[in-house]
């Protein structure tokens, strides 16, 4: 039994945990002044993570270190000048779909996510590139100051100079991978359920160090699982020693919330079970009754009914004495005819599911041609890219994470979007976030041209036009019921800030009501994009339905309802005047926003607030 501690509470044990929970990569290990390991806090790292610069000061501890890594926290917690702007022309179901695709760079998006899904994601699956001396990569080049950083990310061409290829000659060549790829995960993380679950695909190249920036992000009693996913079945001719045939698939959880689900059993599950006895349980299987470590105190011989002797298996027996006879008594353990052993009885009623193994073989879960045909069966026979992902294989991640129709799911290196296919053609569809940069395709290569010949020059045009014919697809097989299925999705384009020459942050839309009467929205932009740039600031889904009305002669923009009490009102036009503010109070929104510039003069500026107090007092009422 636990002895009394008879002391006080350990308060920096204490505190150490509430960090921990909030910062699980500044828990680290050092000696004490006994020269005793044990847990303690990086401080460095927690400056790091308190600054808006990078910090010196290493000291000797147990941690992952490369060249760049300061560099990759600045930029996981460095803001940006950008936001999101929709395209419906690009869309399927613009106003009602719940599902969305982004693009544009990931790391971007990730950070504009932020403020809207913080902690509202159950399940993330990436499968970012392995770093074969070939793969694109993203330059962040986050080693410029922040101010030189922001001016440059809110530039509107840089698209085009934003991937470089990381050879094995570039002397940063594992740095420059860890870099990327510790930033994004760290804002992941963020979007995470507390019962949320990440997987993403490897390679034996980055195996282990993606394995040290995930314990670190995430904590390494989070890991859950390093699965090994047989990928091929073909022998390779390579000329290394072995003829490689599995990727891993790490997966991690936000916190212990998160229960691993168990597979539904098949016919091959319960092909052991029978009832040679006639047990009115019905089927079963006999199940081990030795014990795996070497137990002392469990090592006792049993005796039978007729008063023969069972002696104990060399470790010793599973249970104790008391618990061994309650079991015979219950029927549970039988003894055989000749009464030369017992035999534990595991009942196929007891068995709700199976528990899901480290090993996904491919005849289970498909692999990568299986995942080439299915591209060719939605593409006219034509594979548009290499490296997609069999819809098996997801399917098998969404049941161990237990996704249900509510819960959004979020790949953001989304590729030819296999995963939104996956989740559009499993048994519980439900919203999901792809996020793709749109990467110009190499037409050199067989898939390059393929995707070339079918009218796609980027990544993103391959996984959009994917979700579509998947889309469709799916819709003509279920017939009736397809037409309630949600197979749509909004197109949102990461660009610069809707504000003119403004360095945009979301307080910024608090502004006062009675500033100065200035238009500084930026040439060009719609009415739509500083309406999702709203939703953005003001945290609001993405992915509710929106709906277009005209009162008074001026478009607004209802979203979440067009009845009263919706989620937000906006309206953007020039020469709003007090009749038309009357009217839309009487809609009583939520939330409520203006173009600052659009009202017909400073009176009726100044008379909104006060309009909407006597009208719709619980509505938030703001300008852009």
């Amino acid at each position: 039994m636990d002895k009394l501690k008879m002391h006080s509470p350990d308060l920096t044990e204490a505190n150490i945990a509430k960090l921990a929970e909030l910062f699980p990569s500044c828990v680290t290990e050092a000696r004490d002044e006994q020269g005793r390991v044990k847990q303690s806090i990086d401080f460095d790292q927690l400056r790091q993570e308190l600054s808006d610069h990078i910090v010196d000061g290493p000291q000797e501890r147990y941690h992952l270190n490369w060249p760049g890594k300061r560099e990759a926290l600045l930029a996981a917690n460095a803001p940006i000048a950008k936001t999101l702007r929709p395209c419906r022309e690009e869309s399927v179901d613009f106003d009602t779909t719940k599902n969305l695709f982004i693009e544009g760079d990931n790391l971007e998006a990730l950070k504009l996510l932020q403020e809207t899904y913080l902690g509202k994601v159950k399940m993330i699956y990436i499968d970012p590139p392995y770093n074969t001396g070939n793969d694109f990569i993203y330059d962040d080049d986050f080693s410029e100051g922040v101010a030189e950083y922001l001016s440059r990310s809110s530039q509107n061409d840089d698209f085009g100079c934003r991937l470089t290829a990381n050879t094995e000659t570039n002397g940063r060549f594992h740095s420059d991978w860890l870099t990327m790829m510790h930033s994004r995960i760290r804002l992941a993380r963020n979007l995470l359920r507390p019962d949320g679950v990440i997987f993403i695909s490897i390679d034996d190249c980055e195996s282990s160090s993606l394995r040290h920036i995930c314990d670190e992000v995430f904590g390494e009693n989070n890991l859950v699982a390093n699965i090994v996913w047989q990928h091929s079945v073909q022998p390779k001719g390579y000329t290394q020693l072995f003829s490689v045939h599995h990727n891993h698939i790490l997966c991690y959880r936000r916190s212990d919330e998160y229960v691993v689900q168990p597979l539904e059993r098949t016919e091959k599950d319960n092909k052991n079970y029978s009832n040679p006895d006639d047990d009115p349980r019905g089927s079963w299987r006999a199940g081990d009754v030795r014990n795996a470590l070497y137990r002392p105190n469990l090592i006792f011989p049993i005796f039978t009914p007729s008063g023969k002797t069972i002696d104990p298996p060399e470790n010793g027996w599973r249970w104790k004495k008391e618990t061994i006879k309650k079991k015979i008594q219950d029927g549970e353990i039988v003894f055989s005819a000749d009464e030369s052993r017992i035999i534990r009885k595991i009942y196929l009623e007891d068995q709700s599911g199976r528990a899901p193994e480290t090993i996904w073989f491919s005849e289970d879960v498909g692999n990568t041609r299986s995942a080439a045909s299915e591209l060719k069966g939605l593409f006219n026979g034509a594979a548009p890219f290499d490296t997609a992902k069999p819809l098996k294989l997801i399917d098998r991640m969404f049941q161990v994470a237990g996704l249900q129709p509510d819960d959004l799911c979020l790949d953001f290196f989304a590729g030819s979007c296999s995963t939104a296919h996956a989740r559009l053609a499993s048994m519980s569809p439900g919203p999901f976030i792809m996020i793709q940069m749109p990467e110009p395709i190499d037409n050199t290569k067989p898939h390059g041209k393929a995707a070339q010949n079918l009218g796609m020059a980027t990544i993103a045009d391959i996984g959009k036009e994917r979700i579509r014919r998947a889309g469709n697809e799916i819709k003509n097989e279920t017939g009736l019921h397809g037409s309630s299925l949600d197979v749509g999705f909004r197109v949102l384009k990461v660009d610069s800030s809707n504000l003119e020459d403004v360095y945009y942050r979301s307080d910024v839309l608090s502004q006062d009501l009675l500033s100065e009467n200035i238009d500084n929205i930026r040439e060009g932009r719609s009415s739509e994009d500083l309406l999702f740039q709203v939703l953005l600031d003001w945290g609001v889904d993405l992915s509710l339905p929106i709906s277009r009305q005209d009162i008074d002669g001026k478009t607004v923009f209802f979203v979440d309802g067009a009845e009263k009490h919706m989620a937000l009102a906006a309206c953007f036009d020039l020469d709003i005047d007090e009749a038309f503010v009357k009217q839309l109070a009487e809609y009583e929104p939520l939330r409520v926003v203006f173009r600052d510039a659009g009202f017909a003069s400073d009176s009726v500026k100044i008379n909104v607030e006060q309009i909407f107090a006597q009208k719709s007092p619980n509505t938030d009422v703001k300008v852009i």
